[in-house]
């Protein structure tokens, strides 16, 4: 079964490390994106946003047998309406295809559910297989955000 490890405020340089790496590996970055997702400004907010007690941001680890399989960034705005907003979800290269980034999302759900996320919202960067991925899982399309980027929920 696959848990979900939760990084603390004190150790998440270590998650930058492998967020960029990610980034780098996912996305075709401008060099002023790249500087902006290294920059202490973007990580100051991230930091800010999991110190406070209210729609606290979370960063955390999907793990299986003590392995560590990917990560997801979100925020579950309970003073609002109760949407998790998934700002960035991945599962390791070597773990891909076999239905581990599925059986994620499940332990995701349940984890965030029991905290109070009553739906779920993700921006997409139009990548097929992405898109596929999160309409298999039960998203449906719901419009773009201010930068154009297609927007999916599931309720």
């Amino acid at each position: 079964m696959i848990q979900i490890e939760e990084i603390p405020v004190e150790k998440i340089n270590d998650f930058w490390k492998i967020h960029y790496e990610y980034l780098i590996e996912e996305f075709i970055l401008e060099d002023e994106d790249i500087k902006y997702f290294q920059s202490d400004e973007y990580r100051s907010v991230i930091k800010e946003h999991m110190l406070r007690k209210i729609d606290k941001h979370h960063l955390v680890y999907f793990v299986e047998n003590n392995i560590r399989l990917g990560a997801v960034s979100y925020c579950t705005y309970q003073s609002e309406d109760g949407k998790c907003f998934i700002l960035d979800y991945w599962v390791f290269p070597q773990f891909r295809g076999n239905g581990t980034g599925h059986r994620c999302f499940e332990s995701l759900e349940s984890y965030t559910q029991k905290a109070g996320a009553l739906y779920y919202e993700i921006n997409c960067d139009g990548r097929e297989d992405r898109i596929r991925f999160w309409k298999s899982n039960g998203f449906v399309e719901n419009g773009i955000d201010e930068f154009g980027i297609e927007l999916l929920i599931k309720r």
